[in-house]
């Protein structure tokens, strides 16, 4: 005889279909307790424990809704699903805002509900509700998204808590401030930890190749299709698809992302038939994804859809007394990896690195220490050897956030003498990602280019 391990409680007030997921649930191993309204449901959560509870929207004595957020209150480790009619996305995503672990749709597909129940049931919550006593210790994250100010650490508590839902994430924040970084904590600290993490940077895949990257293709679908792929929905089946820059997503794809998230389903290129995947989606991007929306760049629908719970990628200088800690582990990462003595800031250094405005942020931070030491030899740093990059202030002094990059940076239609050398140390600290490098420096991609190719570069 099968020993039941888990336990549910079930809310719905059709009978039916309190006996439909009585039966798929036990055939899991898990023993269902029904209840048809929300006393009852109150009722047995005062009087038992439960592993996983799912819940209908519409009940005889008030609202699913309700007894979400109660849960999410009073039992913040019962993972809480909600049942809603087939399409009304607005309820589902209402639910997810107020705490529920993921929803299933009318009429009740049973592998989906197996797949969300799997899930539900593989979430620790010592994993990612520890206390944080300000050691670190008990802080998820601590060792990846380094440092003790205020803001990061509401971040990894902000973290340690979306982590467990199966809500879309979108993390917003300027170039270079990890949110990669904060997408794999994500995967990492919650149920589909063991699962793929895919990311994909929309910026990177041509338009036309786009749908097929994401969704796969069918032989024969289109010149150069030689063979059946598969596309990072299915390949990151069970896991966690992180679109980073998604608001480069040209409009058409935007439509089919949508469908893709509604349905939970995708269609191969040349493909007759839509295939389910069960994926969680976390967006990224540096640009503002909500005038976009108000300009038409960008589907209000879809921006809905990833936006339901948003992250703050914190920029560097608004979090300045991080940079020693940062520094420190940052040099001692790349001694170890270099297989060279670890060398140390001075405290004239540190106090010019507090100084930098770091329009770069973290990605900038480790490259003008990674060329520090390849060009150093002593064993504490001192500010000359920080060689910022020239933009036209002293290091010492924080650059005017409300100046254009432009004015900061290049005169565009001058010629400053510093022009070539500012150019080139901008794009090293993007590691010579011109597109973000021309974002920096106040310039159009074009721009920069004709600058490159007068400077014998391309």
């Amino acid at each position: 005889m099968t020993q039941t391990l888990h336990t549910a409680l079930i809310i719905d007030d059709e009978a039916d279909i309190l006996t439909l997921l009585g039966i798929s649930l036990a055939r899991m191993g898990i023993q269902a307790h029904p209840a048809s309204d929300l006393a009852q449901a109150r009722a047995a959560l005062a009087t038992q424990r439960f592993d996983f509870c799912l819940t209908d929207m519409r009940l005889p004595d008030g609202d699913g809704l309700d007894l979400v957020r109660e849960i999410a209150q009073n039992h913040p480790g019962l993972p809480v699903a909600v049942i809603t009619a087939h399409g009304d996305m607005r309820s589902a995503i209402d639910a997810l805002k107020s705490g529920a672990f993921d929803f299933v749709n009318k009429p009740l597909d049973l592998e989906r509900l197996r797949d969300m129940v799997d899930t539900a049931l593989r979430l620790n919550p010592s994993k990612a509700s520890a206390p944080d006593d300000g050691s670190g210790d008990h802080d998820p994250g601590a060792e990846r998204l380094i440092g003790q100010s205020p803001v990061m650490r509401q971040l990894r508590e902000q973290i340690a808590k979306v982590a467990r839902s199966q809500a879309p994430v979108f993390i917003h924040g300027e170039s270079g401030t990890g949110k990669e970084v904060i997408a794999r904590l994500i995967h990492d600290l919650g149920p589909r930890s063991q699962k793929p993490f895919l990311p994909i940077n929309c910026g990177a895949i041509p338009p036309e190749l786009m749908e097929s990257e994401l969704f796969g293709h069918r032989k024969g679908s289109f010149t150069g299709a030689s063979a059946d792929k598969q596309g990072l929905f299915q390949a990151a089946r069970g896991g966690t698809l992180f679109l980073d820059e998604v608001a480069e997503l040209p409009l058409s794809m935007q439509v089919k992302l949508l469908r893709a998230l509604q349905e939970r389903a995708v269609r191969p290129v040349g493909a007759t038939f839509e295939e389910a995947v069960d994926v969680r989606i976390l967006s990224a991007t540096h640009k503002d994804l909500a005038q976009r929306v108000q300009q038409g760049e960008f589907r209000q629908d879809l921006f809905y859809r990833l936006n339901v719970i948003q992250l703050n990628a914190v920029p560097l200088r608004e979090r300045k007394d991080d940079i020693p800690m940062l520094a420190a582990h940052i040099l001692q990462r790349l001694a170890q990896r270099d297989g060279i003595p670890e060398r140390r800031l001075s405290a004239e250094a540190l106090d010019a690195l507090r100084g930098y405005s770091f329009p770069g942020n973290v990605r900038e931070l480790e490259n003008i220490l990674e060329r520090t030491l390849a060009l150093g030899e002593t064993g504490v740093i001192q500010p000359e050897e920080l060689n910022f990059p020239n933009l036209g202030v002293s290091p010492a002094v924080q650059l005017d956030e409300a100046a254009p990059p432009a004015e900061s940076a290049l005169q565009i239609n001058g010629s400053a003498p510093s022009d070539e050398q500012t150019l080139l140390h901008t794009l090293e600290s993007y590691r010579w990602n011109r597109t973000r490098a021309a974002e920096a420096l106040g310039l159009t991609l074009r721009q920069l280019r004709y600058r490159l190719e007068k400077m014998g570069l391309k």
